[in-house]
């Protein structure tokens, strides 16, 4: 008898599940690079919240409520558009600020392994979530931004599994875990900063999931199912594909579909950074740039003000544009100074969108770029930087941590050798102090 997905899930949560070992190395390098982009981002203001308590707020010297530090440390983690993709969208600005928050409450050791199962299950949790809504692009094109709709559920199973829940209290904390989700794409025409209040939101709302549910609050069983009233139902609609829970559970372990950027910027003009890069042109030798894109990538990532950080990373010719004139669209790429560079509008002039409907919605855009000497170079990137057909270097990685998080040698240390480590509370300390 097939069992409920809801129960499966809550099962997968709660059983001591034997990870492969490239899925916890996987796990280790995705936590080590979402602290590294939060430290840089704790730098970003903030909402003030100052409950009292013991939860660091990662690269400062404030402690306060675990509720408030989820809330922080997840907006930190996706400020700067530097956090990992390709989870619920964005898994790492929410499961990792989660779990670090629980770990606080703690009363005896966790072991580090534990930690890691707990990242792993989250991730494998809210990606599911985005894939039973019919994926990233059915999901956002409605509207919907998927790490704050999807990302709650993740951050509640991390918080059930390093809580110690069993019986009916996993099932609990993930149908509470839908009353927390919500996020909408409104941020995109003008630039406002909402959309990295979205994962912190996820991540408070998904510990107060778990939390709720380890005090014996029933969650609504049919969360999952076909009701009025239902996630699917009102979420996805006629794309929902309720299978996608618990197919290939505790087989194909979602954190391996997941990506870590090498760019400051929308993971949708990656591709596209990746291939102008490829053809090497100097400014000077470029005289018109033509890229065919989908509806939604356009969507999202066709804007060429980048009078704001938020727009400047979401912009498809302001990453093309970077990447020519600085040799890179790293953090420094998007500073005020480049961003206000007149080439960088003159080469941005250069640049004409063909919106392609026949393409999907995250398929990747094709550049053709004429020379100045009337050449014709073509370039498609299908497997980004950083993707997982395409994955950084473990030295790349490294590299990217110390540039954003410079004077922690010991916090990746500890990271990298967390499944050897008896308590990952030690790692709290670590987080502390500006840089």
């Amino acid at each position: 008898m097939t069992r409920h997905p809801l129960a499966e899930l809550a099962g997968l949560v709660a059983a001591p599940a034997p990870f492969p070992i490239e899925v916890i190395e996987r796990a280790k390098r995705h936590l080590l690079d979402t602290l590294g982009a939060a430290l840089a981002g704790a730098t970003t203001p903030a909402p003030g919240l100052t409950a009292p308590g013991n939860a660091p707020v990662w690269g400062t010297g404030l402690s306060v409520a675990p509720r408030d530090a989820a809330l922080l440390n997840g907006i930190a983690a996706h400020a700067l558009e530097l956090d990992d993709t390709g989870g619920c969208d964005h898994s790492g600005a929410v499961v990792v600020p989660a779990a670090l928050a629980f770990l606080s409450l703690a009363d005896r050791p966790v072991p580090g392994s534990e930690l890691l199962a707990a990242v792993v299950l989250g991730y494998e949790v809210a990606r599911r979530l985005l894939e039973a809504c019919g994926g990233y692009a059915a999901h956002n094109e409605a509207g919907w931004h998927s790490t704050g709709t999807c990302g709650t559920f993740g951050a509640a199973a991390a918080g059930a599994r390093l809580l110690g829940l069993d019986g009916a209290r996993p099932a609990d904390a993930l149908g509470l875990a839908a009353g927390f989700s919500g996020g909408l794409w409104a941020f995109v025409h003008d630039g406002a900063p909402s959309k990295r209040l979205h994962a912190g939101r996820a991540a408070e709302g998904g510990l107060a999931a778990a939390l709720l549910a380890a005090a014996g609050t029933h969650g609504p069983g049919p969360v999952f199912d076909g009701v009025w009233g239902g996630f699917l139902r009102t979420y996805a609609g006629p794309d929902a594909d309720p299978g996608a829970l618990t197919r290939d559970l505790g087989k194909e372990w979602r954190i391996s579909r997941c990506s870590i950027k090498p760019y400051a910027s929308c993971r949708s003009t990656h591709s596209s950074i990746d291939a102008i890069g490829g053809l090497n042109l100097h400014p000077g030798e470029i005289a018109r740039i033509h890229v065919r894109l989908s509806p939604l990538v356009a969507g999202m990532c066709g804007g060429r003000d980048v009078s704001t950080l938020p727009r400047a990373q979401l912009s498809l010719p302001y990453g093309i544009a970077a990447r020519v004139l600085y040799g890179d669209a790293d953090l420094a790429a998007y500073s005020p100074e480049r961003r206000a560079d007149p080439r960088a509008a003159e080469l941005m002039n250069l640049i004409d969108l063909e919106v392609d409907t026949a393409m999907g919605g995250i398929d990747e855009p094709a550049l053709t770029v004429t020379t100045t000497s009337g050449a014709v170079r073509r370039a498609r990137v299908r497997h980004p930087l950083g993707s997982p057909a395409n994955p950084l270097s473990d030295e790349r990685l490294l590299a990217k941590f110390h540039g954003l998080a410079p004077g922690r040698e010991h916090l990746a240390e500890h990271v990298m050798t967390l499944d050897t480590r008896s308590d990952a509370r030690d790692l709290l300390p670590l987080l502390c102090g500006a840089r």
